[in-house]
């Protein structure tokens, strides 16, 4: 099997986690990758350096080291190619992490085929002036629209199949996957989604209301919001955490099922309300 192995290696944890994985795969005669960021940091290892679209391109399973955000990118990333993920905690909750970092010996069980794979459905979403498509970026986490300069609110309307779904005025809104139900939705006091579910979560940010609550769709609607905010304002559309969009005034942004979903490896048998209780409930590795 060929694995790519991406992480941010200037950590040292991270580092010595990715030096035992490669001892480990290699031990086992599988082909290991690494990005040429990580070159000065583990070439006495390998040779085998790639930019990110071929890390992708020739591996079998994309590993990702750190925490959630790491794995986020590197799921949604290697969903493109239609690649397996595995993500391994070197962070700290490590919520979509299938091993943590005294667990590597697991890895033998994805060389022997002992495993499973998650599939998870991923948001598109689209900013729409005059008619034209002028930025688009899929998510697996989240799309969060909020206010950008200033502290003041904006107006948000969410029209589905040109009718009223929500009009409220706040900070932002949230348009979140099931996998994304655990992160900023959750801390915005959105509902947890079984991963398996097909649906999105709607949440309004600091809404400035008393009736305010996240709304649960289905996956197959396609959400178009408009947002407008005062003249000196400048609203950002924010996508699994990267660099913001900026959303022109009145302009449209889109949301709809991605065409990609993330494939997730899962090894351990613990199920999904196990890892929430543990984790997010009880605050345990």
């Amino acid at each position: 099997m060929i694995f790519s192995i991406i992480a941010d290696l200037t950590k040292k944890e991270t580092e010595n986690i990715a030096r035992d994985v490669f001892a480990l795969l290699k031990g086992k005669g599988c082909e290991v990758l690494f990005s040429v960021k990580n070159k000065f940091i583990v070439g006495d290892l390998t040779d085998d350096f790639f930019y990110e679209p071929l890390l992708y391109e020739r591996c079998d399973v994309a590993i990702a080291i750190g925490g959630d955000g790491t794995t986020v990118k590197v799921a949604k990333n290697a969903a493109i190619y239609g690649k397996l993920t595995l993500g391994i905690n070197g962070g700290r909750l490590g919520f979509l992490s299938a091993v943590e970092r005294n667990e590597l010996e697991l890895l033998n069980q994805i060389i022997d085929g002992k495993y499973k794979i998650e599939e998870r459905i991923m948001i598109k979403a689209d900013v729409i002036e005059d008619n034209q498509i002028v930025a688009s970026a899929h998510c697996l986490n989240d799309a969060v629209a909020s206010r950008g300069d200033f502290a003041r609110l904006i107006d948000f309307q969410i029209k589905s199949e040109d009718r009223e779904l929500l009009s409220v005025r706040a900070d932002g809104i949230i348009m979140s996957t099931p996998t994304g139900s655990t992160a900023y939705s959750l801390a915005a006091g959105g509902p947890i989604l079984s991963p398996d579910l097909n649906s999105f979560v709607i949440t309004a940010i600091c809404p400035h209301s008393l009736m305010a609550r996240s709304i649960v769709v289905n996956s197959n609607s396609v959400l178009e919001m408009l947002v407008s905010s005062d003249v000196s304002n400048h609203a950002i559309l924010t996508c699994d955490g990267d660099k913001p969009i900026a959303i022109p005034n009145n302009a449209i942004v889109r949301f709809s099922l991605s065409e990609y979903k993330a494939r997730l490896i899962k090894i351990k048998p613990e199920n999904f309300y196990e890892i929430v209780k543990k984790k997010i409930i009880e605050g345990r590795v």
